[in-house]
């Protein structure tokens, strides 16, 4: 079906014995949603609701294909016939939504994770891992012949699971890719040296695949690159080795990534890079290959991207995995035209790879109905049999969401905002460098509240006396967080205050990137949380021109965020702007023209003359309403949520907005 706006996306198109209904796929990632290695409701909601959202092609999350294979917790049984039962579940409840399904095999090398898998990794060359510490084991023959038919044996499950086909991961320097290049392919029998012998392996997988299988099966291939690593492979390296399987018709499809296990950062990109990140790689394959289809993926976010990367001739498909995951229904919205009722991805990667980094199943910051969806019915609603009339105080994550929610189910809403903005200390957020996508999220609230006709009352502060005057049913209290005023760090739980607090030139995060301190030339940013409340701030200042020092009691800067796989580029960032680091340290007291520092490690205490001391410490609840409201609130339902019941960061806010907003 063509669309007006987005005329080559809705394109249909054709691989082997299936035609896709348009060239958006959710492409495969790790959900990590697995109960004793089963793929159960939580997955078959997951993957159900992007197929209802429109997606053309499901590519599940990989199975490993032998017990050397394993990598997370959540790990798809490997070599067992149990798990086809519980998968023909999803690929026929998917199938009949007009989703085509693949599921990824993978077998990630030298990069394996012990922890999980208890086996030595397998690797061409016996290479250490760049996973965590441990060394790998050089095949022999007989144990390449074992993974190959492991392969074959993974691929037939996959079709008698209901799967149209599979996708072998060649990407990120995991096996095939590591038997590909010569830096970690050493080898010097028949599945070494020349491209012939270095190929011999992915070409033998897909003939034994292809035997078993046989022709009504998709076979796709996933491929990367990584420009900043010199031993990786190149793109003209890349273009003739599937320039090669092409030749043969080993494959009906290519799929391009970014990034590597060498440097992690890029294979999930966050804000910090910038968008359509493998069109170079895509472009280039798309002229190198005659029967297969090429797809491009890594960091397409929006259909504007995927209409254009399709239309300049850069691919045939798109993978928009994250932005799929923040709104299960992008595909359906661009076909419809509806393209600004999409709440896009804002890349932050702290509730998708940051629970999946902690071996948790995933979820998304902004969409928290994401892995739950076979609790709550999807990202859809069902009408209030009993409409009221809501009152929510404070536009903030929590109150934005549930009072989307609420009006969705039919209540009359009434979100009340005592500043001039939605967003609250989120929107703040959004005014550190490069997270613009925030305030994108803001702009798509207000309008999905102004279809929902939500009143919003800003410059509002409400008290109880207020309240209480207003006819409403019910009450939802969704006023934050405030900074703490006295400069408690935890690193030193004998203070309650930091001495010197009240001395001039201590200002929050919050009051910065509200322009309302004076900071001066040199500025220290004592970062807590290790978090972006501190690290963007102290970004953020760096930008401006001040002399930052950063200080964490933390062995690291950005500890925090180490789990969305942002922290290295952010170091790099700030290191380039010229801001100091100071670790294991906190602050022992402010003197109005510097503080004194000490050292956790030995005890040192020196002192660093600065204009203005920053605090990104935990913030306090403002609660005054909820205890205001308590008891005294007759005839009042009254619900607290976010912050203000207690400080945290934004995806719990989301949470308990939508969750509440679903119960009203």
């Amino acid at each position: 079906m063509t669309n007006a706006a987005y005329p080559r996306l809705f394109e249909p198109l054709t691989l082997r014995h299936k035609t896709l209904r348009n060239r958006i796929v959710f492409g495969a990632h790790t959900a990590n949603m697995a109960v004793e290695g089963l793929p159960g409701a939580r997955h078959k909601g997951y993957y159900l609701e992007r197929a209802k959202g429109g997606a053309a092609m499901i590519v599940v999350e990989p199975v490993p294909v032998h017990r050397a294979a394993v990598l997370t917790r959540g790990n798809f049984r490997h070599e067992d016939d149990a798990i086809i039962a519980p998968f023909r579940e999803i690929t026929e409840a998917c199938q009949a939504e007009g989703a085509v399904m693949i599921h990824q095999l993978y077998h990630v090398g030298q990069h394996g994770d012990a922890d999980n898998s208890y086996h030595p990794s397998w690797s061409p060359s016996g290479l250490p891992s760049y996973h965590d510490s441990d060394g790998s084991h050089a095949m022999t023959e007989a144990e390449i012949e074992e993974t190959i038919e492991a392969f074959a044996q993974a691929a037939r499950r996959a079709k008698e699971s209901g799967f149209d086909g599979i996708e072998l991961f060649a990407a990120y320097n995991a096996l095939i890719d590591q038997f590909w290049l010569p830096w970690s392919n050493r080898r010097d029998d028949q599945w070494g040296g020349s491209l012939e012998n270095r190929t011999r392996f992915s070409r033998r997988i897909v003939e034994r695949i292809r035997k078993l299988v046989g022709e009504d099966f998709i076979v796709g291939l996933a491929v990367s690159y990584d420009a900043e690593i010199d031993v990786a492979l190149s793109v003209e390296a890349m273009q003739e080795i599937v320039a090669y399987h092409d030749e043969r018709g080993l494959m009906d499809y290519v799929t391009c990534g970014f990034g590597s296990y060498f440097e992690h950062e890029g294979i999930i990109p966050t804000f910090l890079y910038g968008e359509k990140l493998t069109t170079p790689l895509s472009e280039v394959l798309k002229g190198a290959v005659t029967q297969a289809k090429v797809q491009s993926e890594g960091h397409i976010r929006t259909p504007e991207n995927a209409e254009n990367v399709i239309a300049s001739g850069q691919a045939d498909m798109v993978s928009i995995v994250r932005g799929q995951i923040a709104d299960p229904h992008l595909a359906n919205k661009a076909r419809e035209d509806r393209a600004e009722d999409i709440r896009g991805c804002i890349s932050c990667n702290q509730m998708c790879w940051g629970r999946r980094h902690r071996d948790y199943w995933i979820s998304c910051l902004i969409n928290p109905s994401a892995g739950r969806e076979f609790e709550w019915d999807g990202d859809r609603f069902t009408p209030s049999p009993q409409p009221r009339r809501v009152l929510v105080v404070g536009g903030g994550p929590a109150g934005l969401e549930c009072a989307r929610m609420a009006a969705e189910r039919g209540h009359r809403v009434l979100l009340a905002e005592a500043s001039g903005e939605l967003g609250g200390q989120f929107r703040l957020a959004g005014l550190q460098p490069r997270r613009g996508q925030i305030l994108d999220l803001m702009d798509w609230y207000a309008r999905q509240l102004g279809k929902l006709q939500v009143e919003v009352r800003y410059h509002s502060y409400l008290d109880a006396d207020d309240i209480r005057e207003l006819e409403v049913d019910t009450v939802v209290l969704a006023t934050g967080s405030q900074p703490a005023e006295s400069g408690f760090q935890k690193a030193q739980p004998q203070r309650d205050r930091l001495p010197g607090i009240d001395k001039p030139g201590v200002f929050s995060p919050e009051a910065v990137m509200r322009r309302e301190a004076r900071l001066g030339e040199r500025v220290i940013v004592l970062d807590e949380g290790g978090n972006w409340k501190g690290c963007g701030t102290a970004w953020h200042l760096a930008e401006q021109g001040h002399k930052v020092t950063l200080v964490t009691p933390h062995p690291m800067i950005a500890k925090e965020i180490a789990r969305t796989s942002t922290d290295y580029n952010l170091r790099r960032r700030l290191k380039g702007l010229g801001v100091d680091f100071i670790v294991e340290a906190s602050v022992a007291e402010w003197h109005g023209d510097g503080a004194t520092l000490v050292s956790f490690l030995d005890g040192e205490r020196w002192r660093l003359e600065a204009d203005a001391l920053v605090l990104s410490t935990t913030n306090v609840a403002e609660d005054l309403l909820t205890r205001a409201l308590g008891a005294e609130a007759s005839g009042l339902e009254v619900h607290s949520i976010g912050d203000c019941v207690a400080a945290r960061q934004a995806p719990y806010a989301f949470y308990e907005g939508r969750k509440l907003g679903r119960a009203l």
